[in-house]
């Protein structure tokens, strides 16, 4: 066997804790600190926590069902239909959820937009539900990442750099990635734990600054996050799904730096359910009918000319009732015009006459 630098990182001692797998129970140590954060956050913006945890209630489910959706997806061919259970089922091992893995991008899809829907039919404002919570997804997705050391998996290529990861193949069970004759690899995991570390802080920085407007946080997050699995997919020396000879997953983040690039820069604020239907309501008493207006005239005119008519008119209170005369049922057309011009001649006075 080579020989090899001390690794700075040594294999992980066991994966469990009793029955508990240390890889699930990062992944909802990381749940339950993403909500906690998100619950602080929407309190100093003074709303009600438990709105968030409402929203999580059906979030995280949603995103750990993305997750699932995605990696089944990807990695359809190669993990599950080359296996003799394909013949027996039409979705084989695809709710075998401790066989073969999750997919985080389809986990910020799935959670995301439930959460979005959610939130909406709370009737709370998305955007601001948006930047309080996306700064707890890179800090889930970092202490979920502590799962892939104790799984002994998602590490790159060989190397011999002071910080690289002792691998130990145990029981005799292969390990993806793993080349035989190199003990130390380089931990592509710890990379990206220490990357979304990075992306917490960059995203709570430009909350803080006010930099985005309300809702962008999201597509600063997805762009960050995206933009470190890039690189760091690249290193990883494990079997993918390969499109045009290059890992699906390299594709997905290039399509997500993308996506949240677009957010970013996307002229003027996003709205809200809330402010659409107000901007929904309040167009109608803006539309002036077509021709209404001549080109040209005082858009206010008519205005001023009802208030003109309005002033002009009698006050009714003003006009003794008792002073004017009733008509005669029974006059002819004569008599009626007579009373006529005398309801007239009061009307031209500030007060009946005496």
């Amino acid at each position: 066997m080579m020989s090899a630098a001390p690794a700075f990182i040594p294999a992980p001692p066991f994966d469990s804790l009793g029955p508990f797998r240390l890889y699930g129970l990062m992944i909802a140590l990381g749940v339950l600190a993403s909500v906690a954060l998100a619950r602080r956050r929407w309190a100093t913006r003074g709303n009600d926590p438990e709105q968030i945890s409402a929203i999580a209630l059906w979030a995280v489910p949603a995103g750990l069902i993305g997750s699932r959706i995605y990696h089944v997806i990807t990695d359809y061919d190669r993990l599950y239909c080359g296996q003799p259970r394909c013949e027996r089922s039409l979705i084989p091992g695809a709710f075998e959820i401790w066989n073969g893995g999750l997919g985080i991008p389809g986990g910020i899809i799935a959670g995301v937009a439930v959460g979005i829907f959610v939130g909406y039919r709370m009737g709370v404002d998305w955007r601001d539900c948006v930047d309080a919570a996306i700064p707890g997804l890179p800090l889930a997705q970092a202490i979920g990442r502590l799962g892939n050391y104790f799984n002994q998996e998602l590490f790159g290529r060989p190397t011999t750099v002071p910080w690289a990861l002792k691998v130990e193949p145990k029981g005799g069970m292969p390990l993806d990635g793993y080349v035989p004759g190199f003990e130390t690899y380089h931990p592509t995991f710890a990379y990206e734990l220490i990357w979304n570390l990075g992306v917490v802080g960059v995203l709570l920085w430009i909350d803080s600054k006010r930099r985005l407007g309300k809702g962008k946080l999201l597509g600063a997050y997805v762009a960050l996050y995206f933009l470190g699995r890039l690189w760091i997919e690249a290193m990883r020396s494990d079997t993918a799904t390969e499109v045009f000879g290059i890992r699906v997953n390299i594709w997905t983040s290039i399509v997500g730096i993308t996506i949240g690039v677009v957010i970013v820069l996307w002229k003027g604020p996003l709205r809200s359910h809330a402010a659409t239907a107000e901007a929904l309501a309040v167009e109608p008493f803006l539309s002036v009918e077509a021709g209404s207006v001549e080109d040209g005239d005082d858009p206010h005119a008519a205005d001023a000319a009802a208030e003109e008519t309005e002033a002009a008119a009698p006050d009714a209170g003003s006009i003794d009732p008792d002073e004017v005369e009733p008509a005669d049922p029974v006059a002819g057309p004569e008599e009626h015009a007579e009373a006529g011009d005398q309801a007239g001649a009061l009307d031209d006075s500030e007060s009946p006459k005496t």
